[in-house]
């Protein structure tokens, strides 16, 4: 199976069926859309793509751009605007990619060096008006490149996972029953179109034959009001999202009446706000999705049952579950390995490793090789019930508000300080995004440094979300032996003075 296939079941299914639309805008049937994207695959064709990028907000255009260039049968390019210039400019210095971006995006991509842009307001009128059937297509073969989704590891440097066909159709299938969703459903989607979580859920609700609704831009107030006016009865929210959700409704008297499954991801959610979530709202069904990119999503999940089991259950190792990523999906196989690659026992912490027909594990220029067996670069541990836990990343990724964040990328901002000779950046834990930044430094000799002004610094650097909220003045950092920065230490003490 491939995602146009994947359309053109769900336009067979019933092409006049309000399919996607935004907040207070427009909407397009599932036959409007499958029609609409021939458009814009014309068009992508006609200026020469081989890649498309998008560099937008959710909205009408996100969808018809990714199908535009699944029906061009060039892959897509989601790009997360919050970006560096330096970084997007290594994504996007090519002739031969042309890019669907806001009017403030594509300025910048044309700065940067990409001429061939199309607004995405325009791109409905523009795909329209360059509406025609496409002949002369090849066959698509389900082990094209469908997606190139950029990720961030701990150089800082993007790095291009690539998914193919067969991988997010098999998430798909595998995950949700085609025209299975009742007239009335419908979803609100507020997660960013750069992130996977975005495009599978695009997908799963376009194939199940649910609503889509699309908010650009997240806040908790829209977020409620959407889902009272629109009558939502199904949303995915990143952990900060859900806290900054929680805290809006009060002490409950936000009634969400069409509300009925909430899931969550992206990253470690604190217990307090899902067990205020949980009371806050008792007919909704919590999900807790754990995936990654290259995993094409989710690969094991913690149902709404077990959400409730845990929050009322007396039992230590049932109460823990709470805190836990479940079980794997039907399909997908789970390893926590020990060091010399053997699957650990239940409770003992180890390397997580997945496999499954939606696993990819492959990067643009790289490819993990090995036994179809991909390593997360998660830390985790699995219970005797086989619930995996996950306890950090292997290679030390802040992870905010559902963001990866390289620390390294932050130690070089603080490094070209004058006044700063060494530096640790790390996350700590943190109700509302899961973790925040925190850095240890080391000051040159004789300088003193002052950390308010150090803050002030940063922040001119990077964006405030990459900033360090915490930043102390220590003597030296923690090393080994043989030069390695014993990160864990810094961490523990960090958390400690900020608790």
């Amino acid at each position: 199976m491939d995602l146009e296939l994947l359309l053109s079941m769900a336009t067979s299914f019933d092409a006049d069926r309000p399919a996607i639309s935004e907040l207070d805008g427009a909407t397009l049937s599932t036959g409007e859309l499958d029609r609409l994207a021939s458009g814009a695959a014309s068009m992508f064709l006609d200026a020469g793509a081989t890649r498309i990028a998008f560099c937008d907000t959710n909205g009408l255009a996100f969808p018809l751009a990714l199908f535009g260039a699944v029906k061009a049968r060039i892959p897509f390019v989601p790009l997360n605007y919050r970006l560096s210039d330096d970084q997007l400019g290594r994504i996007v210095r090519s002739d031969e990619m042309v890019a669907v971006a806001s009017p403030q995006q594509g300025d910048r991509l044309r700065a940067l060096g990409l001429m061939k842009v199309f607004g995405s307001s325009e791109l409905l009128a523009l795909a329209r008006a360059a509406c025609s059937p496409l002949t002369d297509r090849p066959p698509l073969d389900p082990d094209e490149v469908a997606l190139l989704l950029y990720t961030s590891g701990t150089t800082g440097a993007p790095k291009a996972a690539i998914l193919r066909h067969r991988h997010l159709a098999s998430y798909v299938i595998n995950t949700v029953e085609f025209a299975s969703a009742a007239p009335e459903d419908a979803t609100l989607l507020s997660v960013p179109p750069y992130h996977i979580a975005g495009v599978m859920n695009l997908l799963s609700n376009l194939y199940m034959g649910r609503r889509i609704v699309y908010l650009d831009t997240f806040s908790p107030e829209r977020w409620i009001s959407g889902v009272r006016e629109q009558g939502v009865t199904h949303v995915m929210l990143v952990p900060t999202m859900l806290s900054r959700v929680v805290a809006a409704m009060g002490s409950g008297e936000v009634d969400l009446p069409s509300l009925r499954t909430i899931s969550y991801g992206g990253s470690k959610m604190p217990r307090p706000v899902i067990e205020r979530a949980l009371r806050l709202l008792p007919a909704v069904g919590f999900t807790n999705a754990y995936g990654l990119t290259e995993t094409s999503s989710t690969v094991s999940l913690l149902g709404p049952e077990d959400h409730r089991q845990a929050l009322d259950s007396e039992e230590p190792e049932v109460g823990a579950r709470l805190g836990s990523v479940g079980i794997p999906l039907p399909g997908v196989e789970i390893q926590v390995r020990d060091e010399s690659g053997e699957p650990c026992e239940p409770g003992v912490s180890g390397d997580i490793f997945v496999r499954g027909e939606q696993v990819a594990g492959e990067y643009v220029g790289a490819s993990t090789g090995g036994d179809s067996w991909f390593e997360t670069r998660d830390r985790g541990h699995v219970d005797r019930a086989g619930y995996l836990f996950i306890e950090g990343r292997t290679d030390d990724t802040i992870i905010r508000g559902g963001e990866n964040i390289s620390p390294v990328e932050v130690e070089e901002v603080l490094l070209s300080h004058p006044d700063v000779a060494d530096c640790a950046v790390v996350g700590i834990e943190d109700e509302e995004w899961g973790q925040r930044i925190a850095a240890a430094v080391v000051g040159v000799a004789g300088a003193a440094v002052d950390v308010d002004e150090l803050k002030t610094f940063a922040l001119a650097s990077l964006r405030g979300a990459k900033a360090p909220e915490l930043i102390v003045v220590v003597d030296e950092l923690p090393y080994t032996e043989t030069g390695k920065l014993l990160r864990r230490v810094v961490r523990e003490d960090l958390q400690r003075i900020s608790s």
